[in-house]
C-alpha cells in the first residue's frame, strides 16, 4: 500500500521538507492546500493530478484523495488545523510545535482522542544521522557516565528572511522553531526534565533570535541512563558569526564532539578535514580524537514509520504526549526568561 498525502500548507515546510520526503520514502501527494498562486504552480508541477484546495474546509469535504493529512502551516495555525482535522476522522501528521503553548498542545492531544483520531508529530530529528550515532555511542557505554550535553543550532544570518517565522509575535522565533527540536533531542537522550532557566533575545528580528536553555534531567533517564542527573545546554541563534560546535556531550569516559551541522559556514569544521569517509563526530579524550562511525538514518525514515504504523506493522513515530512534555518546557523557558529564573517542569 502507498499511502496518500495531502499537505496543508506548501511553503518552506510543506514543499520543501515534507513533501521531499514523500517522494523519498515512497509516497505521494495527491492534495494540497494554499491560495498562493504561485505555489498552486509549484504543486500541480509536482505531482500532476494533485486536488489543489484554497483551505481546508475544502480539502477536508473530499476525503476521498488521500490516506494521511500532513499540517505544514505556519506555527500559529497548527492546533486549529489540528483540532479540525481531529473531527474529521483522517490520521494527520502535526509538524513541530504541536502548538505555541502546551495549553493549546494538551488541547490538540484532547481533540484527537475524543474522535479517536490517529496522529503523530513531525520530530524528524529524531532520525538524524548524529542523533543516532550518539544514541549507539550511549547504548555502548563509550563515554561513561555523561553529566553535560550541549548543542548548538547556529547561524550567521546578519540579514533576517521576511518570513512569517521572524516577524510572527505569536507563532514565530527560534524558541518555537528551533526549541522543539533541541529540546526533543535533549529529553530523548538524557530522561525528563525537571526544571528550566532560559534566556532570551531579539537581536535582529521582532522575534526572539538568541535563545539559551538550560534543563536539568531527572537521574537515570532517557538513553544514556546516567546515574547522576545530566544538564543539557541548548543554543539557538541566527547572528552567530562562529556557530558551533554543533554538539558536545561529556562524561566520565570521554567527550563526542560534532564540528559543525549540514554544511552551515563554521570555523570548527577544519577539524574535520582528516576525517574518514563515512563518519560523523569523534570520540576525544583530551589531545585524542578518534573518528565515529556514523548510524545509518535519514528523515525519510520518519515517513516510512508512519507508512508502518498506520498499516498496523509498526508503532507511533512520536506519541504526542512527548511533544506535550516538549510544551511544557518551552513554557517554561518564557517565564524563567521573563522572570530571571530557574523555574520547574
Amino acid at each position: 500500500m502507498t499511502l496518500r498525502m495531502a499537505i496543508v500548507g506548501y511553503g518552506g515546510a510543506g514543499r520543501q521538507i515534507h513533501a521531499r520526503l514523500a517522494r523519498e520514502a515512497g509516497m505521494s501527494v495527491t492534495a494540497v492546500v494554499t491560495r498562493d498562486p504561485g505555489r498552486r504552480v509549484q504543486a500541480a508541477g509536482d505531482w500532476p493530478g494533485a486536488r489543489l484546495h484554497p483551505d481546508l474546509t475544502s480539502l477536508l469535504a473530499d476525503p476521498s484523495a488521500y490516506d494521511l493529512v500532513v499540517i505544514a502551516s505556519p506555527s500559529g495555525s497548527h492546533a486549529e488545523h489540528a483540532a479540525q482535522v481531529a473531527a474529521s476522522g483522517v490520521p494527520f501528521v502535526l509538524d513541530k510545535p504541536i502548538a505555541t503553548t502546551a495549553a493549546e498542545a494538551r488541547r490538540v492531544v484532547s481533540a484527537a482522542a475524543s474522535t479517536g483520531t490517529p496522529f503523530t508529530v513531525f520530530q524528524n530529528r529524531r532520525w538524524d544521522p548524529e542523533q543516532l550515532t550518539l544514541v549507539g555511542l550511549l547504548r555502548r557505554g563509550e563515554l561513561g557516565d555523561v553529566h553535560t550535553f550541549e548543542r548548538h543550532w547556529e547561524r550567521w544570518r546578519p540579514r533576517p528572511q521576511q518570513r512569517w517565522k521572524e516577524n510572527d509575535l505569536s507563532g514565530g522565533g527560534l524558541l518555537l522553531d528551533l526549541g522543539p527540536h533541541l529540546v526533543d533531542s535533549a529529553t530523548r537522550l538524557f530522561g525528563r526534565v525537571q526544571s528550566v532557566s532560559a534566556e532570551l533575545r531579539a537581536l535582529s528580528t521582532p522575534t526572539e533570535d538568541d535563545v539559551f536553555l538550560v534543563l536539568h534531567h531527572a537521574p537515570g533517564g532517557g538513553v544514556a541512563a546516567s546515574p547522576q542527573a545530566v544538564v543539557s545546554r541548548l543554543w539557538a541563534g541566527s547572528l552567530v558569526g562562529a556557530p558551533g560546535p554543533r554538539t558536545r556531550v561529556l562524561g566520565s569516559g570521554g567527550a563526542y564532539l560534532v564540528t559543525s551541522f549540514e554544511a552551515d559556514a563554521s570555523p570548527f569544521e577544519v577539524l574535520d578535514e582528516t576525517a574518514p569517509e563515512g563518519t560523523h563526530g569523534w570520540l576525544t579524550r583530551g589531545r585524542e580524537r578518534t573518528p565515529v562511525p556514523a548510524a545509518p538514518g535519514s528523515h525519510a525514515d520518519f515517513y516510512r514509520a508512519v507508512e508502518e504504523w498506520l498499516t498496523g506493522d509498526g508503532q507511533i513515530p512520536v506519541e504526542p504526549a512527548d511533544a506535550v512534555r516538549t510544551a511544557e518546557v518551552l513554557d517554561a523557558a518564557r517565564v524563567s526568561a521573563k522572570e530571571g529564573r530557574t523555574v520547574p517542569v
